[in-house]
């Protein structure tokens, strides 16, 4: 199993943003985004921007707390946004973060919203440069689908994503902020994550196990309570809540009512 880079993730920020750049071109950006209910593509596009320059800002001072976001949170200001001001004004934002996570290294030491954890790097530079990299393609497929486009994600992104989502989603400290995700654990729960449009040798398959006293995550081909099988983006846009998991192309094999429970559950924002 074959992570993202750091200097490909850096670089994913940059690439992702443009790809979300020439999505919007000539687009009408008061479309409402049905994913990210109460936001249009405008105000999405000032939220994912302006999280770009705060985590620029936290990596380049090597900020030990956090630091204000109300800017990127508040989106009111922003429900008439033009593409041809927007779009340069967002990959410079990228571009600083990418250029100042390249500058401190994946080992710089920072604050950071999560602890160390396996491979969830939290505390340095290459949370940031993971994060951010997963943010933007996540919101770019917020955008591309709200405008009506074909979304579509590098394999070896969605892998990393998907890694990625489950680490964050698996950590302890969910039970204290998120009380209610406790109530997942069970005797027999597990469910299968299986990307139908991968290599073998890519080993695109996962096993969420909810049957002990923490939430497990691995890449493992195993029998589960219930099994989802799909095109690997498509995966990663279900367990992100973007799409429904009753998709085209997506097949549902067991305890289909886990699965709802589990998607309704699960949590790392």
């Amino acid at each position: 199993m074959t992570l993202l880079s750091f200097d490909r993730r850096c670089s994913e920020i940059v690439a992702q943003t443009q790809l979300l750049r020439g999505a919007i071109e000539g687009a009408d950006l008061t479309r409402p985004v049905p994913t990210c209910p109460g936001w249009n593509v405008g105000q999405l596009l000032r939220h994912l921007g302006g999280a770009h320059r705060w985590a620029e800002e936290l990596v380049r001072t090597r900020a030990t707390e956090a630091l204000p976001d109300e800017h990127f949170r508040d989106l009111s200001p922003y429900a008439q946004e033009d593409a041809a001001e927007l779009a340069p004004w967002l990959v410079e934002g990228a571009q600083m973060l990418a250029d100042t996570l390249r500058e401190a290294g994946p080992e710089a030491r920072l604050w950071t919203p999560v602890p160390d954890l396996g491979q969830v790097a939290g505390g340095r530079a290459d949370f940031y440069a993971r994060r951010f990299t997963h943010e933007t393609a996540v919101h770019r497929a917020d955008a591309v689908l709200a405008l009506g486009g074909e979304y579509t994600l590098d394999q070896e992104v969605a892998l990393d994503g998907f890694d990625e989502w489950l680490a964050l989603g698996s950590l302890p400290m969910h039970f204290e902020i998120h009380p209610w995700m406790r109530e997942l654990l069970g005797h027999g729960r597990t469910l299968h994550f299986h990307a139908t449009d991968t290599a073998p040798e890519v080993a695109a398959e996962w096993v969420v196990d909810l049957t002990g006293d923490a939430i497990i995550w691995r890449r493992a081909h195993e029998k589960a309570a219930v099994a989802v099988r799909g095109p690997l983006t498509d995966l990663l846009l279900i367990i992100y809540k973007r799409c429904p998991a009753r998709g085209a192309g997506v097949e549902i094999l067991g305890d289909e009512k886990l699965l709802d429970f589990w998607l309704e559950r699960v949590s790392f924002g």
